[in-house]
């Protein structure tokens, strides 16, 4: 696993928005989730030190091929089916919402997935607890798209989640982004496309038009073509250090 080389990223004063859980979880459910999640859960290092403490991932997942992140998993189907598909590459999905937490814990239990850990809190917390050049590829799918305009800044795609992320990916690791919220839309690829650290790979309407094979569908997707609101799949590529 390569690490260092870049420096460490700013330190953020975050506040952390959206529900936390929402109906009761049913008695099985919670039982797994209190069974299950300590072996899952990612611990993060003391934050204040300096130099800052990053996260051993060779110690998260031996002999990984490489790591990938999906900040804000929701039900966890898509993460699951990309840990089910790869398990020569060690997953790791951050979620504050525990009944997300809950349905990943349960498709972990049920496929027998062994190269998937969980932070179940702040997905900028754990980028600041990352090597540098740690990540193979990146999701961040379906974010809340925070419609006021008063709430934009509660939008997970930021510039200073940009800058976090470009300290954390591999030279041709890969960001994926996708919303059905239009605005959000344009908000994306203002601050992909304006970043220096990323190159928007799309050629043509089709590439973001589409889902690509290895991209599978979730409810949440379904849901929203359902409702008549067209997914945009975005792709974006960590570009090579100076």
């Amino acid at each position: 696993m390569v690490t260092g080389c870049g420096r460490p990223g700013p330190k953020l004063s975050r506040v952390l928005y959206g529900r936390r859980q929402g109906r009761a979880l049913r008695p099985g459910r919670l039982a797994l989730l209190e069974s299950l999640l300590p072996r899952l859960a990612v611990s993060l290092p003391a934050s204040g030190a300096a130099p800052p403490e990053r996260l051993d991932l060779a110690a998260l997942f031996p002999g990984a091929r490489e790591v990938w992140l999906e900040i804000g998993f929701g039900g966890g189907e898509h993460l699951a089916w990309q840990a089910a598909r790869h398990p020569e590459v060690g997953f790791i999905g951050a979620e504050h919402f525990i009944n997300g937490v809950a349905s990943l814990v349960r498709l972990v239990k049920e496929d027998g997935l062994e190269n998937v850990r969980i932070h179940q809190g702040d997905g900028r917390d754990l980028l600041a607890a990352l090597p540098d050049c740690a990540l193979g590829r990146v999701f961040i799918l379906f974010p809340d798209p925070w419609r006021k305009t008063r709430h934009h800044k509660r939008r997970i795609v930021q510039r200073e989640t940009l800058d976090s992320l470009a300290r954390v990916m591999r030279d041709g690791a890969e960001l994926r982004l996708a919303t059905d919220h239009r605005d959000y839309l344009v908000w994306m690829l203002e601050r992909g496309c304006a970043h220096p650290a990323f190159r928007w790979l799309a050629r043509g309407p089709g590439d973001w038009r589409r889902r690509p094979d290895d991209w599978p569908a979730t409810r949440y997707e379904a849901k929203a073509i359902d409702a008549g609101r067209q997914p945009a799949y975005l792709r974006f590529e960590r570009r090579p250090r100076g």
